[in-house]
């Protein structure tokens, strides 16, 4: 018996599938059904009925499952216990969208580097990026839009309501519109955030959606760049509405129906945060955010 082995049983039994175990642990479904058979064979016991596109714990199986959860929570209670003592200088590794680095994030790091001394190490990814750097464990957590499809392989709480606006130079022909519409810039030459956010996933599907096949000039991820092209062009942006726009240089244009969108932060499922983890954790729960 192997606590990888244990791992992949009590994953079935949450998700109450092999195939969505498989998805969840990024593991192979004949590797999960293979641990799980020599777990059988091992204590002469069956663990699992399988019936058509169900399976069931038999009673073996439910009291097999009750120690084994026990016996992961102690590993990991014990793992990050001595791995906190034998890791004091390694950072805190947290993925931030380019964009949330215009808003509030600055303002809480520094917040909580006058509570915490410890390093905090940062990294700018997209949502779709950022959330399969943490599944991996190569990030200890991120910031992310929260319309992520895979959430649920997460635990997550939000911070920060917000909403998308059409962003335009003051030349532009849409710069007096009150408000703007998906139709209305289905020939307008566009820039979208990179293809790993969730923005340009949210964007494309609602113009799918209408049929149309948007023009888009370029993917950026940083604002500073996108602005200088939407300053000196007749090209127009997708920003979020709390980010702090001159307004002498750009109409920062509301979009009918609007289109809402959260940012939270994620860690991965199944795995204990480090001490240095779940201290950022608890601060980023407790934030007060500026007024927006």
């Amino acid at each position: 018996m192997t606590l990888t082995q244990l791992e992949y049983f009590c994953a079935v039994c949450r998700c109450h599938s092999i195939t969505r175990a498989s998805d969840v642990l990024f593991v192979s479904q004949p590797t999960i059904s293979m641990a799980i058979k020599k777990l059988e064979q091992e204590f002469h016991i069956e663990l699992f009925e399988h019936g058509v596109n169900k399976i069931k714990l038999t009673r073996e199986g439910e009291e097999f499952y009750r120690r084994a959860e026990a016996l992961l929570t102690e590993s990991r209670e014990m793992y990050t216990t001595f791995s906190d003592m034998g890791n004091e200088g390694a950072p805190v590794k947290i993925g931030i969208p380019p964009m949330m680095s215009t808003i509030f994030f600055p303002d809480m790091i520094y917040e909580f580097r006058k509570e915490f001394d410890f390093p905090v190490r940062l990294y700018e990814y997209g949502s779709v990026k950022a959330c399969q750097l943490v599944a991996s464990g190569e990030l200890d957590l991120a910031m992310v839009n929260m319309d992520y499809y895979d959430m649920d392989h997460f635990h997550s709480f939000t911070m920060l309501r917000d909403s998308y606006s059409y962003c335009v130079s003051k030349t532009h022909r849409y710069a007096e519109e009150p408000i703007v519409n998906l139709q209305m810039l289905a020939d307008e030459s566009l820039i979208l955030f990179n293809t790993d956010s969730v923005q340009n996933r949210t964007i494309m599907t609602g113009f799918q959606a209408l049929g149309i096949t948007p023009r888009v000039a370029m993917h950026c991820s940083q604002l500073f760049t996108i602005l200088n092209f939407v300053r000196n062009g007749q090209l127009g942006a997708f920003i979020f509405s709390s980010v702090n726009i001159d307004k002498n240089d750009f109409s920062v244009i509301p979009l009918s129906p609007g289109i809402s969108v959260e940012f939270g932060v994620v860690w991965r499922k199944g795995v204990t945060p480090t001490l240095r983890a779940r201290n950022f954790i608890n601060f980023a729960q407790s934030y007060r955010l500026p007024e927006q």
